[in-house]
Formats: structure tokens, C-alpha cells, sequence
């Protein structure tokens, strides 16, 4: 999990962590409120839920995968934070089964619109479970990473293909069930009655770098992390991003 420590592992998510991170201290001065009620959809072992705990909020992981769940009970607890960690089995098209309307002050949607049979239906619900004013945080598989990515390994028939595909998928092998661009994220926020503030291109550069480069030459993650951070807000590079980030904040 992107730690503000920031191991190597941390160029995946370090911009979605800052993002997220100074979105839940706005929360938090609006509110009034020391700590926060999170919901994180699809939340598996707790990658961003524990740091979130770590921050002093109350966070709710709804995910399908006992497994996951199991795990994420284990690093709560090595992480001095299990009471204010739970952890629900349920998924995001039967939210409502399992935690209530407008019950949190903001919900992570990360890596789950991908592999849900409606995309709209998921935003919405991710939606219904703010209260007013609260924030969204959705993080998605872009188009334009996967198709560069194909491209670049020498795949180009794949490349061509994801680039014409309706959900962006490169063939039969294809792991991925559906990306994005921005354009479609940012119009299902919207649709569901949310307020874009930002969109961010996470991790634009840190799939394409040789990891042996990264692992070896000095100063190359915190120069890298830099470079990925002063990237990310800027369009032209959301179109190559492995993943698109929307923060958003639902309309009272």
C-alpha cells in the first residue's frame, strides 16, 4: 500500500494515496469530525483501508472474497488498527444488502467497475452510499495504457485491437473485462449526480520503466514518484495512463 514512507511498491498507487489523503483531510475540516466513516468497495486485503485506519477513520471493506477478507482481519491487526477496520462480504451490485444509504462520509471505488456487469449501476451505488458533500474515489484501468503497453511489447495486432474493442480489451487472453478512457469515467461520476474535482493518470510511467532501472540506479523511485505526481493532472497524459483516478464529491 502506498505508505507515505513510500517503498518501491508505492509508484502504483502513490498518487491515488496523495490524492485520497488530502481529500479526506478536506472531510475532515468540513465535518468538523476527527475521524471519518469510510466505505471501500472491493477493498480485498486492505491496501488503501488500513492506511486510511492509520489516518484515525473508521473504514468498511465490502469485498466477495472471504480470502481477501481473512487477510485484511490479519493486517489490521498488525497494523494496531483493527477496531476501526470491518470487514463484509458483499460486492457492489448488492451494496445496499450490507451497509446502508448515505451512511459514509466517503467511498473508494478502486479497481471494481472493470469487472461488474453494469458500470453505471456500480457508480450509483457507490454514490447512494455518500452522505451529502461526501467524497468519491474511483480508480479504473485505462484504454490508452493498455493499448501503449501492447504496442510497446511488440503486440501490435493486440494494440489495435483493444483500440477498437467497445470495452478495450486486447483479445480472448486479455485478463481485464473493461477500461476506460477519462471521458467515460468522468460522464458515469457525473451521471450519478457527483461534481468532478480531479482527474488523474496513475502510474503513466512506472509499467513502462524497466523495474531493473528503478531497482538500481540512485535515487530513481523518489525521481520517479516525482515524475508521476507532476504528470498525473495533466490531460495529455491521462490518454496513456495505465489507470484513470476521478475524485468527486456527491451533490447535497
Amino acid at each position: 500500500m502506498p505508505d507515505p514512507q513510500r517503498p518501491r511498491a508505492s509508484l502504483r498507487t502513490a498518487v491515488v494515496w496523495d490524492v485520497l489523503k488530502d481529500a479526506l483531510e478536506r472531510r475532515v475540516k468540513a465535518t468538523g469530525q476527527d475521524s471519518l466513516d469510510v466505505l471501500d468497495t472491493g477493498g480485498g486485503s486492505g491496501n488503501f483501508a488500513v492506511p486510511v485506519a492509520r489516518l484515525g477513520h473508521r473504514v468498511t471493506v465490502v469485498d466477495p472474497s472471504p480470502n481477501a477478507l481473512f487477510a485484511l482481519e490479519r493486517r489490521a491487526a498488525e497494523a494496531g488498527v483493527a477496531e476501526r477496520v470491518s470487514g463484509v462480504q458483499g460486492d457492489i451490485s448488492g451494496l445496499f444488502d450490507v451497509v446502508a444509504r448515505e451512511g459514509y462520509d466517503a467511498v473508494l471505488c478502486h479497481g471494481v467497475l472493470e469487472y461488474v456487469d453494469d458500470p453505471a449501476e456500480g457508480v450509483r451505488n457507490a454514490v447512494q452510499a455518500l452522505r451529502p458533500d461526501g467524497a468519491l474515489s474511483l480508480l479504473a484501468a485505462g484504454l490508452g495504457g493498455a493499448v501503449l503497453a501492447r504496442a510497446l511489447a511488440g503486440h501490435f495486432t493486440e494494440a489495435r485491437q483493444a483500440l477498437g474493442d467497445p470495452d478495450g480489451r486486447w483479445g480472448e487472453g486479455d485478463p481485464v473485462p473493461r477500461r476506460f478512457t477519462a471521458d467515460q469515467l468522468t460522464a458515469l461520476v457525473t451521471g450519478a449526480g457527483v461534481e468532478v474535482g480531479a482527474v488523474h493518470g496513475v502510474r503513466v510511467f512506472a509499467d513502462l520503466v524497466p523495474g531493473v532501472l528503478v531497482d538500481t540506479a540512485p535515487g530513481a523511485v523518489e525521481a520517479l514518484l516525482q515524475l508521476e505526481a507532476a504528470a498525473a493532472e495533466l490531460p495529455a497524459f491521462h490518454s496513456v495512463a495505465t489507470q484513470l483516478h476521478v475524485l468527486g464529491e456527491r451533490s447535497a
